[in-house]
């Protein structure tokens, strides 16, 4: 049941809804893991091949498979509900993680490394998208209900505990890698996956209601996907993902050029910070403008500061500017995830999430794949180019596509079966 909202959402409504903290805190011990997957296998996989373009190769596997699962558990975990999905989940991820930690330290060949990254992308947890959809059903409109001005906030705050989690991923992975042992950040990517998932699927009574059986085949089986926003959506995510793995890539290239590998940690912790910053800013401040207004602009400075990535040569510029493309990207997300809950019913709202956030993993491992061939062949900088072309395609690609974002009118079918929607004002 939603709660009542008096005066100006903010954050100290959203966190008294009830039953929000019996989620929000195992959901974020779940997902933590997933900021430390990425950069842990290109750590481990370069200490043990001295390639990068093989290191993101691997890491590029994990993210296409994620990719192609995600959206498929995300349908399971509607029709299902999201217990039935993450508890076989958490404990496959964990043993495939293992396995391909111990064939890189075995020096396998790399087609053993990628058939081992296959289940282990496949498998990854995807809480993030879960969390979200339990918000949407409390918060989300109903039956004799208006959807609450809340959910704006929600995925704000959303936004904010992500990127709080790509603060912290990254710099623990690279601190175990480098401080400890080259396998110990993808040791405890395993460990935390498996406890954090177990807790989060332990709380049943907060998840999204399961479609009964004999609601309409039609409904229950329809793609998310097959809703023309989400499609926009999707790819504008794709330019996010390749932000997030050209950065990741080429900030730890630039970090050993210069003959300071830990400062990977920390320049990818201050482009994560300034995300973080941002999705803050934006749960706080009441809007006047609709997310896709908010989608755009986020978009558009993003693509205008990651344009000089390539032609930086200075730990404090690299660090200015990716501060800058992080406080670019939560505008970008929060309008994208907010337009899901105007553009999709409940009984496919967690397969969208885990669509766009395929698509960000799908991008991700785009980009780690041909930054680290860059960075092999020319340098850190060639692979800062890498978010420039992916931003720059997928801004064109939003800008005449952004009609698509609108909502049906009253009556009018979204998507062929899966229900009806009422206008909604989103610019």
């Amino acid at each position: 049941m939603a709660s009542t909202v008096t005066g100006r959402p903010g954050y100290g409504q959203l966190l008294r809804t009830p039953g929000a903290w019996t989620f929000l805190l195992p959901g974020f011990a779940a997902r933590q893991p997933f900021a430390m997957l990425t950069i842990g296998i290109v750590l481990l996989v370069q200490h043990t091949t001295g390639s990068y373009g093989s290191a993101g190769a691997v890491a590029a596997v994990t993210g296409v498979s994620m990719a192609l699962f995600a959206p498929q558990s995300g349908k399971l975990a509607d029709r299902f509900g999201q217990r039935a999905v993450l508890l076989p989940g958490v404990l496959v991820h964990t043993a495939s993680v293992s396995a391909l930690t111990a064939l890189a330290l075995a020096d396998a060949p790399l087609w053993a490394l990628f058939a081992a990254a296959v289940p282990t992308g496949a498998s990854v947890p995807q809480v993030g998208p879960m969390v979200r959809a339990r918000w949407a059903a409390v918060l989300g409109a109903a039956p004799g209900r208006e959807a609450s001005p809340l959910l704006s906030t929600a995925a704000a705050f959303e936004s904010v505990t992500d990127e709080f989690t790509f603060v912290i991923g990254p710099v623990l992975a690279t601190a175990l890698c480098t401080g400890v042992h080259p396998a110990a950040g993808l040791i405890a990517e395993a460990a935390l996956t498996l406890v954090g998932g177990l807790l989060f699927a332990a709380r049943r009574r907060t998840q999204p209601p399961v479609r009964p059986a004999q609601s309409d085949a039609a409904e229950r089986h329809a793609s998310a996907l097959s809703v023309p926003g989400v499609r926009v959506l999707a790819v504008a995510f794709l330019g996010i993902g390749s932000v997030f793995g050209g950065m990741q890539v080429s900030l730890t290239a630039f970090a050993e050029e210069i003959g300071r590998p830990g400062a990977n940690g920390l320049l990818y912790g201050i482009f994560a910070a300034g995300n973080m910053l941002a999705g803050i800013a934006c749960g706080a401040i009441a809007w006047r403008s609709g997310p896709r207004r908010r989608l755009v602009a986020g978009y558009t400075a993003l693509a205008l500061t990651v344009s000089g990535l390539w032609a930086v040569h200075s730990v404090f510029l690299l660090a200015g500017l990716g501060l800058l493309a992080g406080l670019s990207i939560a505008p970008a997300l929060i309008g994208g995830y907010t337009l899901v809950e105007s553009l999709v019913p409940g009984s496919a709202r967690t397969e969208a999430f885990t669509w766009l956030t395929g698509s960000v993993a799908l991008g991700q491992a785009a980009a780690v794949t041909v930054a680290g061939r860059l960075a092999d062949a020319h340098g850190a900088s060639a692979g800062f180019l890498v978010p420039l072309v992916g931003t720059v395609l997928a801004l064109a690609t939003l800008v005449t596509l952004r009609s698509r974002l609108a909502p049906s009118a009253v009556g009018r079918t979204v998507a062929r079966g899966i229900g009806h929607r009422k206008s909604v004002t989103v610019d």
